[in-house]
């Protein structure tokens, strides 16, 4: 007998199943059945106690795609190009593999913007990448679309831009003492919590509009040096050094020099209004202060001498 459709869960695939397909996880458990492609083998434990079913394959080779056809309804594509090329090889394969899909969202990178000049970037500007990362990004978007539209699948394209969390901060940045530049040669930069970004993935597979861009950024907005040193001061670590931008393209790698070179200020207005998003980490500043004050009282609780109760800390 065939099942009612009202019982019915979608098969999702979470392919790029790191942070944000973790954070993922618990947002869609009871509510479909998931599946986590990954190249390693020894993660498969991690994704199962997670309620994912592990797929090992390999996004960079093709010959291990072959599952995948016919495997999922829904596809959130979480992983990165390859670190070569001008082409997005890993999204060419996996489009290739996948077959018809219902729905489909993409995280993408706010770099596909370039530079911008600080000027406030709507979804509607036009991309000029300006390095192969940001290459890789908008050809990676570009056969998405073409995709999308042959096998009438609903695409959302989300362009995130810096993602932090309390694991995720430039604390090790900041005790090297690495360099920021003044403040009239700096850069405004965006942000996006990482547990927010993985809200904003699931809801786009329910709610985003067929091929849809949408800006998935929180309302900050502040400059580069502004947010190490408000990162700073929540930890009560030294502020960064100020260099002018000639000084500082002496001792930065080129591409933390890249980072420093483009400057924007992301609009948000369509992801609060087209999916109705609500984030619970609106401001980096008001975060920071929580991510501090909860590594003080981490500090402080007595620590138990079973590994049992060091677990369950």
């Amino acid at each position: 007998m065939t099942r009612s459709p009202v019982f019915h869960q979608p098969r999702l695939l979470i392919v790029g199943c790191g942070d944000v397909g973790m954070r993922v996880l618990p947002l869609v458990r009871g509510r479909c059945r998931v599946f986590a492609l990954t190249s390693q083998p020894q993660r498969c434990a991690e994704l199962r106690a997670a309620g994912a079913i592990p797929i090992v394959a390999d996004l960079d080779r093709p010959d291990t795609l072959a599952r995948l056809r016919g495997l999922a309804d829904w596809v959130l594509h979480l992983a990165p190009p390859q670190p070569d090329g001008a082409a997005d090889r890993r999204t060419r394969h996996l489009v290739a593999a996948l077959g018809k899909v219902e729905r489909m969202a993409y995280v993408s990178t706010t770099g596909v913007y370039g530079d911008c000049g600080g000027e406030l970037v709507h979804e509607s500007r036009p991309v000029a990448p300006r390095n192969a990362r940001a290459q890789r990004r908008v050809d990676a978007e570009r056969v998405l679309r073409a995709w999308a539209l042959v096998n009438g699948t609903r695409l959302s394209i989300l362009r995130a831009p810096g993602i932090y969390a309390a694991d995720r901060l430039p604390l090790k940045r900041l005790e090297l003492g690495t360099p920021a530049l003044r403040p009239e040669d700096d850069v405004y930069t965006n942000h996006i919590h990482a547990d927010d970004l993985a809200r904003i993935a699931w809801v786009a597979l329910l709610r985003g509009r067929p091929g849809r861009v949408v800006n998935a950024v929180d309302d900050t907005r502040m400059k580069m040096a502004d947010y190490f040193d408000a990162v700073a001061d929540a930890f009560h670590m030294a502020r960064p050094p100020r260099l002018a931008r000639a000084e500082l393209q002496q001792v930065v790698t080129p591409m933390l020099l890249s980072y420093m070179s483009e400057s924007r200020r992301l609009d948000n207005a369509r992801l609060k209004r087209e999916l109705r998003m609500r984030l619970r980490y609106p401001d980096v500043t008001a975060a920071l202060a929580g991510f501090a004050a909860n590594s003080a009282l981490d500090r402080a609780a007595p620590r138990s001498g079973t590994i049992a109760d060091q677990k369950g800390h």
